[in-house]
C-alpha cells in the first residue's frame, strides 16, 4: 500500500511529457491527509519573477519558483526558521511552511533570513489522495522519503530532475540525458 506523508517528495516520471507543469518537476508534501487532499509545492522551476515583483516593500530580490497550478496568484513558502516565524507548520524535522507573513518580511528585509533559509512559491499542487495514489500506482510519478537534503530544497537546482533519474539508474538513466522536448532530440 503506498503511504503518502509530509515531507515526502514526488519526482515526475519521464513519461510526463506533454504537460508543461509538470514535466521533469520534483514535489515537496506540505501537507497530507489520506480520506483528503494531498498538497504540495513544486520546487525546482524557477520563474521569471522577482519576489520584489510582487511584494514591493522587500528590499532583497529572491527567485520565486512555479509552486504549481492551483491558486497561482497566492504566494506560498517553505523555509528552515521556526523559531522566527510564528504560525509555521512542521514538514518534517528541519523545514516548515507558511507562517505569519509580516514577520516574514521583517526577516528578510533585516537580512535574519536569506534565500538558503527559505523558498517562495506561485501556486500549489494538489490532488485527492486516491488520485495521487493512482497516478503513483500508474508510474506517473516516483515517491521518495529522502531525496534532497532540507538545506538544498533552498538551492535553485535547475538540473535536480536529471540528478535524481541519474540516481534511481536503471532505465531512468536513459533520460537523464534526454532533452526536455523528445522533438528536439
Amino acid at each position: 500500500m503506498i503511504k503518502l506523508k509530509k515531507g515526502d517528495f514526488l519526482i515526475a516520471d519521464p513519461s510526463i511529457i506533454n504537460d508543461d507543469q509538470f514535466n521533469r518537476s520534483i514535489i515537496i508534501i506540505t501537507s497530507s491527509s489520506i480520506e483528503d487532499e494531498i498538497v504540495g509545492l513544486i520546487i525546482n522551476k524557477p520563474l521569471n519573477y522577482k519576489l520584489q515583483d510582487i511584494i514591493p516593500e522587500i528590499k532583497i530580490n529572491f527567485k520565486i519558483f512555479d509552486g504549481g497550478p492551483v491558486n497561482k496568484d497566492n504566494l506560498y513558502f517553505i523555509h528552515t526558521k521556526n523559531q522566527l516565524i510564528p504560525n509555521s507548520i512542521k514538514i518534517n524535522e528541519s523545514l516548515y511552511w507558511s507562517g505569519d507573513f509580516k514577520t516574514v518580511v521583517n526577516l528578510v528585509n533585516t537580512k535574519q533570513i536569506t534565500c538558503e533559509d527559505i523558498k517562495f512559491c506561485l501556486g500549489y499542487t494538489g490532488w485527492s489522495a486516491k488520485q495521487l495514489i493512482d497516478e503513483i500506482k500508474s508510474e506517473n510519478w516516483i515517491k521518495s522519503n529522502k531525496i534532497i537534503s532540507s538545506g538544498s530544497v533552498f538551492t535553485e537546482m535547475k538540473n535536480l530532475w536529471k540528478v535524481k533519474m541519474i540516481e534511481l539508474g536503471g532505465e531512468y538513466l536513459l533520460w537523464s540525458n534526454a532533452p526536455e522536448n523528445p522533438l528536439h532530440n
